[in-house]
């Protein structure tokens, strides 16, 4: 909970801005309130927000919701190591419960060398304090959603990227995670006019690939071309 809070800046006024949203464009208190109860994810729902507001079909709604939210199959990927041992249970609330904020600050204490055997409590103790501070945020703006002119026009949704911004940064080591970062951040900003935010989704495989191939030419580069030194030579 402690490694959570500091994401709180960004979070709670991005669900206040989903809640007022939400109401403000003809979705019921409580369709709003269930949405954060069991769809959990910031984006997703926002986006969701706008298409039903605006008619779209259930079909559209639910593809584009889950393109935004493929994203969650690249941090499985990384969580998959970690938590591979833990029972059924564990595992299905931990998925429903993870979001970007939680991911980042787990991966983090996964990554830990010690030999703690409970840092799935650990993930639990952000996922519950992000559910919680997300429920709460959802509900503000839906009771103050009439009174808030234009809550989109406030700007407070630039809090949650800059939060992230700051958290990242000094996660970034080595040249093939700063070659996904910049690689990532730019097409993100140039695939930006994309629909239903699909340029997101392939800004974050190129960035992965991106990295993956330069960690891979990382490993392998020096090895072509290796000699053998001379025996007068083998001692340095």
């Amino acid at each position: 909970m402690r490694a959570t809070l500091p994401l709180m800046a960004g979070v709670i006024p991005f669900g206040i801005i989903f809640g007022a949203l939400a109401v403000a464009g003809g979705i019921p208190a409580g369709i709003a309130g269930a949405m954060s109860a069991f769809v959990f994810a910031g984006s997703a729902q926002l986006i969701a927000a706008g298409l039903l507001a605006s008619g779209a079909g259930v079909v559209v709604v639910v593809m584009t919701t889950f393109f935004v939210n493929l994203r969650h199959n690249l941090y499985a990927a990384t969580l998959a190591p970690y938590v591979r041992n833990l029972p059924q249970r564990w595992l299905l609330s931990l998925a429903f419960w993870l979001t970007d904020e939680t991911y980042l600050v787990a991966i983090r204490r996964y990554a830990q060398h010690d030999d703690s055997p409970h840092k799935h409590w650990f993930h639990l103790g952000s996922a519950l304090t992000m559910y919680g501070s997300w429920q709460t945020s959802t509900w503000l703006g839906i009771w103050a959603g009439g009174s808030i002119p234009n809550p989109a026009g406030w700007g407070l949704d630039f809090a949650l990227p800059a939060t992230f911004i700051g958290m990242l940064i000094p996660l970034i080591h080595g040249r093939s995670m700063l070659v996904c970062v910049t690689v990532a951040g730019a097409l993100s900003l140039a695939l930006n006019a994309l629909p239903n935010q699909f340029g997101l989704v392939i800004a974050v495989c190129a960035g992965a690939l991106a990295g993956s191939l330069t960690h891979r030419l990382d490993q392998t580069g020096p090895k072509r071309g290796r000699t053998e030194p001379s025996a007068p030579c083998s001692s340095t």
